[in-house]
């Protein structure tokens, strides 16, 4: 009878199975694949990989994308750490209000989200027009289609992200633990460097890294946003492979297959040092 409920189980898995293998797997082996192809998509060839690592125009890709995202996931990580504190603090009712609407603001990103920013702060967004009557001038100090627009709405979607994977960390302090170590002599400081920062150091770093990633793989918002104006992995991967004059599909593969080997990178680097911190504090 357990045999029966078990094969019935398996085969229960057999859709997820085949979508995996359709969605996931099938495109990753094509891409890997046609990597290392050469124009003609027959033979075997790191030309790609060579014209990538040795061309400005594909290393400034890469260096906006990791930049953009170091900077959006920090500047992100900081706030959501304030928001998820001040919220866990509030009452349930509160709570469940707030972080209804945190999640409905993670999700509003892409296109939606730019074109938001564009009636806003756009040349002639909403904001513009009336600092524009009030005698200030936006644009000499803010230019929304440029680096800033970029940090500016990367930022925006981090922070709420950010909450929602901070707030369980916070929510699970227990307050009679700064009572009892308050009991104990502990200062404010001390709960908080012996006590509450070791409690939430993993749930940060793994914010970090899920933040990071999120920048990094932004497509839809920077392309609305700045289009070609400002290089990012991404965009040149989307070029690559659509092509505004003629597309070069393996450029784009071998981009993907290095933005997915920095992405394992960043991954390893993080568990490696999530263990370190759990063996000191052992």
């Amino acid at each position: 009878m357990q045999q029966h409920w078990k094969r019935q189980a398996q085969a229960c898995l057999l859709p997820l199975a085949a979508v995996l293998l359709l969605f996931l797997t099938v495109p990753l082996v094509i891409m890997i694949r046609q990597s290392f192809g050469d124009q003609s998509g027959a033979g075997f060839s790191f030309a790609n990989f060579m014209q990538i690592l040795s061309q400005p125009f594909y290393y400034d890709a890469f260096r906006n994308s990791f930049f953009i995202s170091i900077y959006s996931a920090l500047a992100g990580l900081v706030l959501a750490l304030f928001v998820a504190a001040a919220l866990a603090r509030m009452n349930e009712k509160a709570q469940e209000r707030i972080i209804l609407f945190i999640n409905m603001t993670a999700n509003f990103a892409g296109v939606p989200l730019a074109f938001a920013y564009i009636i806003l702060l756009g040349n002639a967004g909403f904001v513009t027009l009336v600092l524009q009557h009030m005698g200030i001038s936006l644009q000499s100090f803010f230019n929304l289609y440029s680096w800033q627009g970029l940090a500016l709405t990367y930022v925006y979607f981090q922070v709420p992200l950010g909450v929602l994977f901070l707030y369980p960390a916070f929510k699970g302090m227990d307050q009679r633990w700064a009572e009892a170590a308050s009991l104990l002599g502990a200062s404010r400081f001390s709960f908080w460097a012996r006590i509450g920062i070791p409690h939430i150091l993993p749930s940060v770093l793994g914010t970090f890294i899920i933040l990071f990633a999120n920048g990094m793989g932004t497509y839809e918002t920077a392309y609305a946003l700045v289009g070609g104006t400002v290089s990012l992995v991404t965009t040149r991967i989307a070029s690559s492979v659509s092509g505004d004059i003629f597309a070069q599909p393996q450029i784009g593969s071998a981009m993907a297959v290095l933005f997915s080997i920095l992405m394992i990178a960043v991954l390893i680097a993080n568990q490696y040092l999530l263990r370190l911190f759990r063996r000191d504090l052992k």
